[in-house]
């Protein structure tokens, strides 16, 4: 087993193909990190790997650039796979895997994940995709439906895997397992090494070398971290405020996609405030204007994905604001290690929806920080504001221009029209707030839109759109036969929120019954992803889970709000409603906790 925690390499050698280093190195990397320096040689020598390191360590790149530099463009079949627990990650691997391959022309990604429409996902099989990312349970479906082949698979990837142990895909990932070629090369990358991810590797992975980097402690930045609650006016509507009352020099926007990046810089364009988007749609030339544009202050705001956005070093930055929150603690100190950098202060501002608070605890311990809540400018506040910019601005005004000729013009107006001076003054004024008020007299409605309503929305704000995600559902329903489970809980798993591993230990529980159970054919997987994505739940904040044959049982935060209590009685697992009640049972915290997937009783 490696175990070389201090490994600075850089990637010119470690045997990369000179295109894929110059891309990485475009991205702003010159050195590699301590996973990518110990995994990258051995992969590229054709071994199997064991990789165990925490996210955020640099592992899709580590087995991003071996597994590129294999594939050959010319053959248009899948030459690699990853498996991943989310959509979310799905698609963050996926547009990074893009990112590294710029220069490989003809090379394609199909991205499969519940939740999307089965039709966009054909099609890019069908133009052939040398890459396939996805999840478990659409990756199942698609090979039954045997629209993906893996006949020329070459490398497979199995990226977190203790958090698809965590949601219940064991079986599903044993299954796609069992159907890969023999002599496929094979990463397991985990956090943690639990009995069945070891189970797993020593039945698919021939001989692999184990791989194992610690979590390096992360330097307290000069970061001041806040988070606004998201409540009574919209997403849009805080971040117009904050950019028109904070102070900063430049502003980091970060968002889930791609296309956020151009509706969010697109509608800040039109608010007025100058603004740019970053993306992965973007080719080499595009991305180093838009950042030295940023550089150079033609523009002040920065919307972008966290995958493109790694690696900026802008001085001026002195704000990021996280629109939406990650798909993973760790990305979160990468999002706000983009200001407060080499000794300079900078700001962080957190949109939290109210279901996402429980996410703060986790930012607090990962940073040695502490996050105060904002408090959002209010309609008095923004209108003194603009009153004080507008007196400043007359100021500079009258202190930098010659105006005897306007003051003649005034004058003459004033003996005419026998108007006082302060009466003009104040008909000029209104001419000139008439697009942006200086007094506005309410708040905006709040509307309801795909990223801010709910998770069950979530769907919508990636490829696809409304459509798509509708889509989704039908496909799902017409594919419940084809594969194994409800595709529709499939999403919802895929959906649920980056979590801890384990039930935590300082969280005061409550036992629940549900009116499902194994006779519905319901898998611990299933439960978790209903709850947390119906209400948003972090899957951390969902404890041990009892299958029983009619109904099931299952720990949650004691105090569960009425209106959350309400939405999972009507939610169904395997066609069969929660139904939840409070159990009057022994709680299951009081009970020696063993991992969910053990806890199945008869």
């Amino acid at each position: 087993m490696t175990d070389l925690n201090n490994a600075s390499i850089g990637f010119d050698a470690l045997g990369l193909p000179e295109n894929l280093v110059s891309a990485v190195k475009a991205l702003g990397f010159e050195s590699s990190t301590p996973i990518q320096a110990q995994t990258i040689p051995p992969l590229l020598q054709g071994k199997d790997v064991l990789g165990e390191a925490q996210t955020g360590t640099g592992k899709t790149a580590a087995f991003g650039l071996p597994a590129l530099a294999k594939i050959d463009v010319t053959l248009r079949k899948p030459q690699l796979m990853v498996l991943a627990p989310t959509r979310e990650l799905a698609i963050q691997v996926a547009e990074a895997i893009e990112t590294f391959a710029k220069d490989m022309k003809g090379l394609k990604v199909a991205t499969l994940y519940g939740g999307q429409s089965y039709q966009p996902q054909f099609q890019q099989l069908e133009r052939g995709a040398q890459v396939v990312v996805g999840t478990p349970g659409r990756l199942m479906d698609h090979l039954r439906r045997k629209s993906l082949k893996l006949d020329n698979l070459s490398f497979c990837v199995l990226d977190e895997a203790d958090e698809m142990l965590n949601m219940g895909f064991l079986e599903d990932i044993e299954w796609i397992l069992e159907h890969l070629p023999k002599e496929t090369q094979m990463a397991l990358f985990s956090a943690t090494m639990p009995p069945q991810i070891r189970k797993v590797a020593n039945r698919f992975l021939k001989n692999p070398e184990h791989i194992k980097v610690a979590a390096v402690k992360k330097e307290k930045a000069n970061i001041t971290q806040y988070a606004w609650k998201v409540s009574g006016i919209n997403k849009m509507t805080a971040l117009e405020r904050i950019a028109e009352t904070v102070e900063y020099d430049a502003m980091l926007i970060f968002v889930r996609t791609r296309n956020d990046t151009i509706d969010v810089a697109e509608k800040l364009e039109r608010a007025g405030y100058a603004s740019v988007a970053l993306n992965g749609d973007m080719n080499q030339a595009q991305r180093e204007r838009t950042v030295d544009q940023l550089k150079s202050g033609v523009s002040s705001i920065l919307v972008a994905t966290d995958v493109v956005a790694r690696g900026l070093d802008i001085p001026r930055l002195s704000l990021v604001i996280n629109y939406d929150l990650p798909g993973d603690n760790e990305a979160y100190v990468h999002r706000i290690g983009r200001t407060g950098r080499a000794g300079r202060s900078g700001t962080a501002i957190s949109f939290v929806r109210p279901r996402e608070m429980y996410s703060l605890r986790h930012y607090e311990r990962l940073t040695s920080g502490t996050i105060a809540m904002y408090d959002l400018p209010n309609i008095q506040e923004i209108g003194k504001a603009r009153i004080e910019r507008t007196c400043n601005e007359l100021a500079s005004i009258v202190a930098d221009k010659e105006l005897t000729a306007m003051r003649e013009i005034i004058e003459t107006m004033a003996s005419e029209s026998e108007l006082s001076m302060t009466d003009l003054a104040a008909a000029l004024l209104y001419q000139k707030q008439l697009k942006q008020p200086l007094q506005p007299k309410e708040d905006p409605k709040p509307r309801r839109d795909a990223r801010e309503s709910n998770g069950r929305n979530d769907a919508r704000d990636t490829r696809g759109g409304r459509n798509d995600s509708r889509g989704g559902r039908n496909d799902a329903r017409g594919g419940r036969n084809e594969s194994r489970g409800d595709n529709r809980n499939e999403n919802r798993a895929e959906r649920a929120p980056r979590k801890a591993k384990v039930a935590r230990s300082d969280v005061d529980w409550q036992t629940y019954r549900l009116e499902v159970g194994k006779e519905h054919g319901a898998r611990p997987g299933d439960i978790v992803g209903a709850i947390a994505n119906e209400i948003s739940l972090d899957s951390s904040y969902i404890g041990a889970i009892n299958l029983h044959d009619k109904h099931s049982f299952v720990q949650l935060p004691k105090g569960m709000p009425e209106k959350s209590f309400t939405q999972l009685k009507r939610v169904q697992v395997r066609r069969q409603a929660l139904a939840i009640t409070v159990s009057d049972t022994q709680p299951a915290a009081e009970r020696p906790s063993r991992p969910r997937k053990e806890q199945r009783t008869n």
